[in-house]
């Protein structure tokens, strides 16, 4: 798997601080919903199923691998788990940093597209969840934090988290093309980023089987996304920006801004704060 280059994704995007210009639908990439379901919908014996949708690979040594280092280190209590999941975990990822810690009870889907930072903490019973036919993944860099419960889930999208991002708990960022989070970034409880939605003109279909597209979301450096915000797809956050708790944003947000409101809206510029004074 080749390391995940957000600029690659950027390139995808508007400039944060330009002007938003039209966008054609054939600019979306359009979601497989059958990523998730198909690997038990489909065909195929139990173990193959659960090959392509937990351990991402077909090869009997690596569900060998997956289940026993999982099964036996997964729940293992204290600091001695902590040391344990610290050795043996790093031979479960595509790459594993200095200094990591891992909780308890940590979901992992597709660990062969999962690279982690150096002094990464991972709270208890969070997921992190790589699956995809085609995405490379997720990347995790160096001193971020994963709140406890939290989950990062691509579906065929990537996730890249740069330096010293802090989640906290109870968290969910979905990625069905791409999530760019910029280092410093603080991320406050039952925060949703959702990279994904949904065409939703046709009526006489079942809503679980009409066609899903996605643009990705970019997160500046440096933001602070308040307590149950929800940032949905397409949207472009700039470097410096505060979104208030409970917000809802469905549109770029300059840099330097504060967002708050259902939809989200700019209430102050932080420049200007700092002019005046």
């Amino acid at each position: 798997m080749e390391k995940i280059n957000k600029k690659d994704y950027k390139k995808q995007q508007p400039e944060i601080n330009q002007e938003k210009s039209e966008k054609s639908e054939q600019e979306y990439k359009n979601i497989d919903e059958n990523v998730r379901t198909s690997y038990i919908t489909k065909g195929g014996s139990k173990a193959s199923k659960y090959l392509e949708l937990v351990v991402g690979e077909k090869r009997i040594w690596a569900l060998l691998k997956y289940e026993f280092i999982t099964g036996i280190f997964s729940n293992w209590p204290g600091a001695l788990g902590i040391f344990l999941r610290g050795i043996f975990y790093r031979f479960l990822f595509k790459k594993v940093g200095k200094g990591v810690i891992f909780g308890q009870n940590i979901t992992i889907r597709h660990p062969n597209k999962i690279i982690i930072g150096d002094n990464v903490v991972i709270d208890e019973n969070c997921m992190l969840d790589a699956k995809g036919s085609e995405n490379k993944g997720i990347e995790i860099s160096r001193n971020c934090y994963i709140g406890r419960n939290s989950i990062l889930s691509c579906k065929n999208g990537d996730i890249f988290l740069d330096e010293n991002v802090n989640i906290g708990f109870n968290c969910e960022i979905q990625s069905s093309s791409y999530v760019d989070v910029g280092k410093n970034t603080l991320i406050a409880a039952y925060v949703y980023v959702i990279a994904g939605d949904h065409i939703h003109d046709i009526i006489d279909q079942p809503i679980s089987l009409l066609k899903g597209i996605s643009k990705g979301i970019i997160i500046g450096k440096n933001c602070w996304l308040g307590a149950k915000s929800i940032i949905f797809d397409s949207v472009s956050i700039g470097n410096d920006v505060i979104v208030g708790a409970y917000a809802v944003v469905n549109s770029d947000v300059p840099a330097y801004s504060v967002a708050a409101g259902i939809p989200a809206r700019i209430i102050k510029n932080r420049l200007q704060k700092e002019k005046e004074e």
